[in-house]
């Protein structure tokens, strides 16, 4: 029988691993805590928050002043093309495309959701979101490269905090004992990748835009939409270390396509908000090697289990102590 007609079959359950493993695992059986985790460490660790903060302040205060300007500018004049868009009946954007709007309303301050009114009409919300887009666009603008620096530095000095050297960082090691079958072939995988680009682009096109205009259902999409591509950009620094080929990272993140979907989720809804989204992306870098980290660990016991398997020897439990 082929290796490919072979069902995947999963390691043992995680109640098999060592002591000094059940925590971490803890934490790898639910991804998106790492997020928080993520949150948590940037804003009460100096040793993160600060140097993110001085690469990006002048960045910062630079798009905030012209982001500012720009608004107070033009607000009134984009609310008001806003509005005409949507409650004109011939287009496309029309908020009766949206929400069933009942006879006597004509905007989403007069409907309710879940039987509460909301303190804004729809086309305050739409307004508010695209200057919000805008001044994210000016403040990405304005930081540029130095908040690159800063997510990469944020990524290093995290996985410094552990007490890691670059030893610590080992080849890659098969947790499964029969791994899922992925495409090998360039040319399958790179059209696979152009289907999947495709539909990600219609379904930007079709859905996206007009859900974006309903109140909190845009941002939910738009995020369950980038899920996967977010978890594995965020986690291209370890498969980097880890010297990992294409085909490895395939199995690996298809092993655990529901953790990086989880994941990248909770990442990619926090950076979807407009301007704070920013600050995300640089404490999603905490989180995401936060997890890095712990997935490590679980790599070095399955390459004992391995090494111990092929001299013969099972180590016991309690017989290695924490990386």
């Amino acid at each position: 029988m082929s290796r490919s007609s072979l069902r995947p079959v999963p390691p043992p359950p995680d109640t098999n691993v060592p002591e000094h493993l059940q925590r971490a695992t803890l934490r790898l059986n639910f991804p998106p805590s790492y997020v928080v985790v993520g949150v948590y460490r940037l804003f009460t660790d100096k040793s993160l928050s600060k140097p993110a903060w001085d690469k990006c302040r002048h960045g910062v205060q630079r798009g905030a002043i012209v982001g500012s300007v720009w608004a107070c500018l033009t607000y009134p004049v984009q609310r008001r093309i806003v509005h005409m868009l949507l409650n004109h009946p011939s287009s496309i954007f029309s908020v009766k495309y949206i929400i069933p709007l009942s006879k006597t309303a004509t905007d989403l301050s007069e409907e309710t959701i879940l039987g509460i009114r909301l303190p804004f009409t729809m086309s305050t919300y739409v307004t508010v979101l695209l200057i919000g887009a805008q001044i994210t666009a000016m403040l990405t603008f304005f930081l540029s490269r130095n908040i690159r620096i800063a997510r990469q530095r944020a990524w290093d000095q995290t996985v410094a905090s552990r007490g890691k050297g670059p030893e610590f960082w080992q080849p890659y090691v098969e947790e499964w004992d029969v791994p899922p079958v992925v495409e090998a072939n360039f040319s399958s995988h790179a059209m696979n990748k152009f289907g999947l680009f495709f539909v990600k682009v219609l379904v930007k096109k079709v859905f996206i835009i007009p859900l974006s205009l309903y109140p909190f259902v845009g941002t939910i999409a738009v995020a369950a939409l980038k899920a996967m591509d977010t978890a594995q950009y965020l986690h291209q620094p370890y498969f980097k270390t880890k010297k990992m080929t294409p085909h490895q990272i395939a199995i690996f993140t298809e092993e655990r396509k529901w953790d990086y979907r989880l994941f990248g989720f909770t990442a990619a809804l926090l950076e979807g908000f407009p301007i704070i989204g920013l600050v995300f992306t640089i404490s999603n870098r905490i989180g995401a090697a936060m997890w890095a980290h712990d997935l490590e660990k679980r790599q070095h016991y399955f390459g004992s289990l391995q090494s111990s398997q092929g001299s013969g020897t099972i180590p016991s439990r309690d017989s290695k102590k924490a990386q």
